[in-house]
């Protein structure tokens, strides 16, 4: 990517800092996600996490603070926000498909309306994109007709044909049936053994402390610890995090 730096951090958040009137939601945080690694950000309702995502694709406009992918800056002026989300693809609880439209129309309306391509280019990454999720027979299926982890897994594939470089999670697994989330996680350990570069939020403490490679606790705005999976699960150095993760394990 022309300007990127090789070794800058695939994403890297600095000083970041939101507020809603007087509600401070992010307190000054702080992420650098390495180029294929696997971020999974924890912690309670309320937290700041999904704002968090949302202001690294400036979905939410940060009040202060810098973020940059692949080394090239996302805030700031002069930014062409429409090339700098190609380049961070974001998988939402809701799927957001169209429902009037195919998986594989739903796939490719950004290939052919934001990046240009012709429908058989872009039906031909689109096919890539759904056979990367395991999808590929349901290419002429509507969202109606397809189980609420199917369309998710659409959802990845659309967020896939993009080709980004970071891929953001909010929630991906809480709207479905507890049948329907399994696959869904297999498509993201797959995405993960093939290089992509992920920051999660997520209440699938089984599957952070599988996959991922760091885990972040945060709570009130702030990142109150870090580390290795087997760290911040076995061994949580601060009460809030145990208080946390007790909390979830008893349910």
């Amino acid at each position: 990517m022309a300007g990127s730096d090789a070794a800058a951090p695939s994403l890297d958040v600095r000083g970041l800092h939101k507020a809603y009137g007087d509600l401070d939601v992010l307190k000054g945080i702080d992420i650098a996600v390495k180029h294929s690694e696997m971020v999974f950000v924890l912690g309670p309702s309320g937290s700041g996490k999904s704002t968090m995502l949302r202001c690294c694709n400036r979905l939410e406009e940060p009040d202060s603070g810098a973020i940059r992918v692949g080394g090239d800056p996302v805030t700031g002026a002069g930014v062409n926000l429409n090339a700098i989300r190609q380049r961070i693809g974001m998988v939402f609880q809701a799927f957001n498909l169209y429902p009037h439209l195919t998986a594989l129309a739903n796939v490719t309306l950004a290939l052919r309306k934001v990046r240009g391509m012709s429908r058989r280019d872009a039906e031909a990454r689109g096919m890539e994109a759904l056979a990367q999720v395991g999808l590929a027979e349901k290419a002429a299926s509507h969202p109606a007709e397809l189980s609420g982890g199917q369309q998710q897994r659409v959802a990845i594939a659309r967020a896939l044909a993009l080709e980004p470089e970071v891929m953001l999670f909010d929630e991906p697994t809480s709207a479905l049936d507890p049948e329907l989330v399994g696959d869904v996680l297999e498509v993201m350990r797959d995405m993960k053994k093939a290089g992509m570069t992920m920051l999660v939020v997520s209440h699938e403490m089984k599957f952070a402390r599988d996959a991922a490679d760091r885990v972040i606790f945060m709570d009130k705005g702030v990142i109150v610890e870090q580390g290795p999976p087997e760290d911040v699960f076995g061994a949580p150095r601060h009460d809030r995090t145990r208080a946390f993760l007790s909390r979830v394990s008893g349910q």
